[in-house]
């Protein structure tokens, strides 16, 4: 065995071979001297440090971001060198971390949906900070910053935080049809995405308190409860999220939570004296220069925009409901939030429209 890891660090010192992995790309960008040799830096005692932001970077959906990152040796080095930059995404099922950014200088590749979203800002000596355009809710999560010189390799990660709402989600079949699957691809049909757990723990924090079980973003089922009760875990329980842990992606069946951002448009009420029938509804719309809403829509909107309209009104999935954010005789509980009339089969109703700015 001593002799095999001998052997191996030699073959990683010598400039006539691969260079060595380390998660990184070496492909055509990657090569110092664009001939398919790497050339091997090695350090004199000098400490490589990588430092990020300690406190979360909040963003919003449509938004552009900095993440920062800056880099230093201990003791300085004054030395212009070559440094390979990596960022990368850290999945919430600890699975592989997802790609975001490589760069060699002024040279970069960006992968999957950050594609033409992301670059480096270098605008100081030794800053590799990540820059974001147009934020989508799947970008929210931790990312981590890789500084590469040579063999030396140090990282951090920092904690990109979109601001949002989660929302129980059930489809109009009813309690508990959704597998993985199906609850992430109705959250994106309602303008949303699987919430995490951190979003969830945050809205729980804020006072959201649902008895029944949902699916997260990695796969497990939870349910947050402010005030424990018998049918939701029992009243021997302390407030908090309960956990079904990880369940079968295809097999078991819930609800979902999901998550929503901040509007870039606004949602707003059409009515008829006679009320609507949904493709009524939708056409209204259409004829207003908008679009039917999406229940995230109306979730954001009423969390971050201060909707409040004491009037049903249809939403694309055919549901019922109307935001609350002063709670007032004859208009639902004494609580601000989003009342719901289910899925009505038929029915006259008015309808929320929502319009890009």
């Amino acid at each position: 065995l001593p002799l095999l890891l001998e052997a191996t660090l030699l073959r990683l010192a010598s400039g006539s071979h691969h260079p060595f992995y380390n998660g990184f790309y070496y492909n055509h960008i990657m090569n110092d001297k664009g001939k398919g040799q790497e050339k091997v830096v090695y350090f004199n005692g000098a400490k490589l440090v990588v430092e990020t932001s300690k406190d979360p970077i909040y963003s919003s959906s449509g938004a552009n971001v900095t993440l920062p990152c800056h880099y230093h040796y201990e003791p300085n080095l004054e030395a212009k060198r070559k440094i390979r930059i990596k960022w990368s995404k850290l999945r919430d099922d600890y699975t592989k971390e997802q790609d975001v950014l490589v760069a060699i200088g002024k040279t970069y590749m960006a992968f999957g949906d950050f594609q033409g979203r992301t670059h480096l800002r270098q605008a100081g000596r030794r800053e590799a900070s990540l820059v974001i355009s147009d934020v989508r809710l799947q970008d929210d999560g931790k990312y981590r910053c890789e500084v590469i010189d040579g063999l030396e390799d140090e990282s951090d990660v920092v904690d990109l935080r979109l601001q949002g709402i989660v929302f129980p989600y059930q489809p109009p079949r009813g309690q508990y049809r959704l597998n993985f699957h199906e609850a992430e691809r109705v959250c994106q049909e309602q303008g949303a995405v699987l919430a995490t757990f951190n979003q969830l723990f945050q809205a729980w924090s804020e006072g959201l308190d649902w008895c029944n079980a949902g699916w997260l973003a990695d796969g497990t089922v939870q349910y947050p409860i402010r005030l424990p009760r018998k049918p939701c875990g029992g009243l021997h329980l302390a407030p908090g999220i309960r956990s079904y842990g990880p369940r079968h992606r295809h097999l078991h069946r819930f609800d979902a939570f999901c998550f929503s951002s901040a509007l870039r448009g606004e949602v707003f009420y059409l009515d008829h004296p006679a009320g609507m029938t949904l493709e009524e509804a939708k056409q209204s719309c259409q004829d207003a220069g908008a679009e039917i809403a999406q229940v995230g829509q109306l979730y954001s909107a009423w969390k971050f925009l201060g909707l409040d309209r004491c009037d049903a009104g249809w939403l694309a999935d055919g549901s019922v409901r109307y935001p609350i954010t002063k709670p007032r005789a004859n208009c639902g509980p004494a609580e601000p939030g989003v009342r719901s009339f289910g899925f009505p089969s038929k029915g006259r109703f008015g309808v929320f429209c929502y319009k890009e700015r």
